[in-house]
């Protein structure tokens, strides 16, 4: 049976998104934090102006001692490193360093050439494991017993749909009905099965006041349906609709909701151009978000890595770690 939605194509053009072309996307929302914020009611020019922004005095990025979250918390997204993965040094060098710098767990976002099982093997000679995925909404009921058993095999305790776009509301809802249904097949695996957001789903208007987010958060059963957070989107959502403090409507975004956000994404923003950066050299508070709701799973990531791939995942795991 066809549900008339393409989840491979989804999740490529999720994968798109992070590149050049999310980057014109949000071209306004960083020019926001520039001079043209002023126009603007001023919110940007505060936000820049905080003390956050600053890469070693900021409440964000401090140099104590204690740990930001639990090492057995801490993740990263594989497409943060997607240019060693598919190039040099290579899947497997690149895994084995991710486990030399103290990774355990990782997001999958693609099989690399390779099956669920040999992936496994693999994962379980360095003593990492796929914790969670990234994975389109299924075109069939084959397509998606596929995607479960797939996760099942890799251990995986969660799977996540990446990216939905569209500006018809009746679009969000037909993907929120066929999620729920796609969480209840993964549940039955003991899968939890969750949707990660990006800025859109808090700024498009869908008429009548409504966003996509709300037409999610009122439909997807929180029975099922998790929720993980990309806190650098909700940021930068913030940044869009004009909020001074942008930490402050990521908390109420994961409050308001009724799904349990089990999982964030832990990328920082630039104060300069308001693009990814590594953890700990962008403007976002990331204690004070973390004390206020603690998660399942961290998982480092950022979408245009600010030196090198691994460097990325190096100063990732440093900075949950405070190391």
């Amino acid at each position: 049976m066809c549900y008339g939605f393409d989840g491979d194509r989804t999740l490529t053009q999720s994968l798109a998104a992070r590149g050049m072309g999310r980057r014109s996307m949000l071209r306004g929302a960083a020019v926001a934090l520039g001079a043209g914020a002023l126009a603007a009611g001023g919110a940007a020019t505060a936000l820049a102006a905080s003390p956050a922004a600053t890469v070693q005095g900021g409440p964000g990025h401090g140099n104590g001692r204690k740990p930001l979250v639990p090492p057995g918390q801490i993740s990263i997204q594989l497409y943060t490193l997607r240019d060693s993965l598919g190039g040099e040094p290579g899947y497997d060098a690149t895994l084995r360093e991710l486990s030399r710098i103290g990774y355990n767990k990782v997001e999958q976002a693609g099989y690399h050439g390779r099956t669920a099982r040999e992936l496994r093997r693999f994962h379980d000679r360095l003593g990492i494991r796929t914790t969670s995925s990234h994975e389109g909404i299924s075109e069939t009921d084959e397509a998606l017993r596929t995607k479960i058993d797939n996760a099942r095999i890799l251990g995986q305790k969660y799977m996540n749909v990446p990216y939905l776009a569209s500006s018809n509301a009746a679009d969000w809802q037909r993907w929120a009905e066929r999620m729920n249904v796609e969480a209840r097949a993964a549940c039955r695996s003991g899968i939890r099965y969750g949707y990660h957001n990006h800025a859109h789903e808090f700024t498009t208007d869908l008429g009548r006041g409504r966003t996509p987010w709300d037409i999610l958060t009122a439909e997807l059963d929180p029975r099922y349906v998790h929720l993980e957070v990309d806190l650098y989107w909700t940021v930068t959502a913030a940044v869009e609709l004009g909020e001074r403090d942008v930490e402050g409507f990521s908390l109420d975004v994961i409050r308001a909701a009724p799904q349990s956000v089990l999982q964030y994404h832990v990328k920082d923003r630039s104060a300069t151009d308001g693009d990814t950066s590594d953890l700990g050299t962008g403007i976002i508070d990331f204690p004070r978000i973390f004390k206020a709701h603690q998660v399942k799973e961290y998982i480092v990531e950022n979408d245009r890595p600010d030196v090198t791939p691994i460097e990325t995942a190096r100063v990732g795991y440093g900075y949950l770690r405070r190391k």
